[in-house]
C-alpha cells in the first residue's frame, strides 16, 4: 500500500497504524521535506511554533479524542480570537461581547432589535454576504467579516456561498470561545511528535511528489491526498484555491500582543492575522516568536491550501469525484482530495471510517 501526501495530508497520517494488518506493507511519500503537512510544528527559541498557522483540536467525538489522546497529553486550551478593526478590538465570534463593544447593548434582545433592523428583508439568503448580515446586521458584516473574507479568499462575499459563515457560531450570551465542542486542546509537545509515534515503523520517503513518479511503484491500495484535479492530470481543467505566505519573527521581547491569535479585517492590512505561538502553551520565555498570514493568489508551483467552493468549482470537482470513483485502487482523502474545508477531527474521523 501507498499513501501519498501533498504535504497537507493530515488525514492520511492515521492510516498506518491498529486497523491495517501486520502483514501489509504501507509505504508513505512525503511532497514537503518534513512529516506532518499541515500540522507540523517546530520549536524555534524553546516555543512550539505551528509553521503553516495555528491548530487547535477540537471534537465532539469522544472515539476521536480517545484515539488522538494515545498519542500525547493535550493541554486545556480553549481558542478565543480577537479582531483588529482600524486599532480597536473585537471578539469572536459573535456573542454579547461583540454586540457590547459594537453597539454598547448589554442586553440580548436590544442586540437581536439592532440585527433585525440591519438585516432588513433577508430571508434566504443566497449568498456569504446575505447570509451575515442575516446573521448579525450590517455592522459586523463590514468591519468584521467582509475584508478579512475578501482578503482570505480573493473573492467577494457576494460570490461566495452562504455555508462559509454559517461555520461561525452565534451567540447571544458573554461567551467568546470561538468553538463549541466539549473536547479541545493543544497537544504539549507539538503535533510532529504525534505523527512520529503514528508513523513508528513505517516506510517514509520525503520530497517525493507521487504524481512526478507514480510510475516508479507497484500497490494493492493507494490513499490519495494532494489535489484531485492534479492526480486526472487537468483533464476537464483547473479547480481554484488560495494561498497563504507565512512570516516568521523571532523578537527580543517577552510579549508581542498578548494573545495567541488577532485578525486583522480590514482591506488596507495585508496579511489577515498574526499568531503569537508561545501563548498555545503559555510558556515563560524572555523570546516570543509571531507569524504573520498573508493571503495569496494560487498559481502553479506554490502550495494550495483553501478550495473556492463555489457553483463553478463544485461542478468541476464533481467530474474528478467521478473519475476517482471508477478507480478500485484508490482512496481519495484530505482538504485537497476531497476539495473541502476539513478540520482536524473531522479529517481523522473519515480516516478511522475507512478503516475499521
Amino acid at each position: 500500500m501507498i499513501i501519498w501526501l501533498s504535504g497537507q495530508g493530515f488525514l492520511a497520517l492515521f492510516l498506518p497504524m491498529k486497523h491495517i494488518k501486520p502483514v501489509k506493507l504501507v509505504l508513505v511519500l512525503e511532497k514537503r521535506d518534513h512529516i506532518g503537512g499541515n500540522v507540523y510544528t517546530e520549536k524555534i527559541s524553546d516555543i512550539q511554533v505551528h509553521r503553516y498557522g495555528a491548530h487547535i483540536f477540537h471534537t465532539n467525538n469522544k472515539a476521536v479524542w480517545d484515539y488522538i489522546k494515545q498519542f500525547a497529553e493535550f493541554s486545556n486550551y480553549r481558542h478565543k480570537v480577537i479582531t483588529d478593526y482600524k486599532g480597536k478590538y473585537y471578539d469572536l465570534p459573535f456573542n454579547m461581547n461583540t454586540f457590547e463593544q459594537m453597539w454598547g447593548v448589554k442586553d440580548a434582545e436590544k442586540a437581536k432589535r439592532i440585527i433585525e433592523l440591519q438585516s432588513g428583508a433577508i430571508r434566504e439568503a443566497k449568498n456569504l454576504e446575505e447570509q451575515c448580515i442575516a446573521m448579525v446586521g450590517t455592522d459586523i458584516y463590514e468591519r468584521l467579516v467582509k475584508g478579512y473574507t475578501e482578503k482570505q479568499l480573493g473573492r467577494e462575499c457576494k460570490e461566495l456561498p452562504a455555508s462559509i459563515i454559517k461555520r461561525l457560531p452565534l451567540r447571544f450570551e458573554y461567551n467568546s470561545d470561538y468553538f463549541d465542542d466539549r473536547y479541545q486542546g493543544i497537544p504539549l509537545g507539538g503535533y510532529t511528535d504525534i505523527i512520529n509515534k503514528m508513523l513508528k515503523g513505517i516506510e517514509i520517503k520525503l520530497n517525493c511528489d507521487y504524481l512526478l513518479h507514480r510510475n516508479e511503484f507497484d500497490f494493492d491500495k493507494l490513499v490519495y491526498t494532494g489535489p484531485i484535479d492534479a492526480l486526472f492530470d487537468y483533464r476537464y481543467g483547473r479547480l481554484d484555491y488560495r494561498s497563504l505566505r507565512f512570516e516568521t519573527e523571532i523578537l527580543e521581547t517577552e510579549d508581542f500582543q498578548h494573545h495567541p491569535v488577532i485578525n486583522y479585517t480590514d482591506r488596507d492590512t495585508p496579511y489577515t492575522r498574526i499568531i503569537e505561538h508561545k501563548h498555545f502553551e503559555n510558556k515563560a520565555n524572555r523570546k516570543t516568536v509571531i507569524t504573520r498570514e498573508y493571503p495569496l493568489e494560487w498559481k502553479e508551483g506554490i502550495e494550495p491550501y483553501y478550495p473556492i467552493n463555489d457553483q463553478k468549482n463544485e461542478g468541476l470537482y464533481n467530474r474528478y469525484r467521478k473519475l476517482a470513483e471508477g478507480e478500485n485502487d484508490l482512496i481519495i482523502g484530505g482538504r485537497l482530495g476531497d476539495y473541502k474545508y476539513y478540520d482536524m477531527d473531522k479529517a481523522l474521523e473519515k480516516a478511522l471510517l475507512f478503516w475499521r
